[in-house]
């Protein structure tokens, strides 16, 4: 079965990984970020070797998203990011093929257990089936 399993983050989690901290989001430096990577490579490397990892990438910080949503006159209404009302967003994402949910979610808890400076936010890390065919719904 295809799983999809993602990372989220603010964009003050990515602005704490450039080194400026704000309430609850501490500063990283050079060596929290060298354990993050590093953690995260060891899982890719993992999955890769296993065959269970078809794709996986981060994803570029918030301020850099955008919302695509139709307009009444039928064109298009572009929003760019930041979104204050949005406190969360996709940060990464893996999709892997694992023979269960008990699998990916062993794979999920290795992901949650990535290195930070104390006291940074811990973020969910969200697990989701990909649906085979339109079968799948009902």
């Amino acid at each position: 079965m295809k799983y999809l399993m993602m990372v989220q983050g603010t964009q003050l989690d990515y602005e704490a990984m450039r080194g400026k901290a704000s309430e609850g989001n501490p500063a990283w430096d050079g060596n929290d970020l060298k354990a993050m990577f590093a953690h995260m490579q060891s899982i890719n490397d993992d999955l890769a070797e296993s065959g269970e990892m078809l794709d996986g990438n981060g994803l570029a910080e918030p301020a850099r998203t955008r919302f695509v949503t139709p307009g009444e006159d039928g064109r298009p209404v572009i929003s760019d990011g930041p979104y204050g009302e949005t406190k969360e967003l996709l940060a990464g994402y893996w999709v892997l093929e694992c023979e269960n949910l008990d699998r990916v979610t062993e794979i999920a808890k290795r992901v949650a257990e990535c290195p930070a400076p104390e006291g940074a936010p811990v973020r969910p890390v969200v697990i989701r089936p990909i649906l085979d065919g339109a079968g799948d719904l009902a």
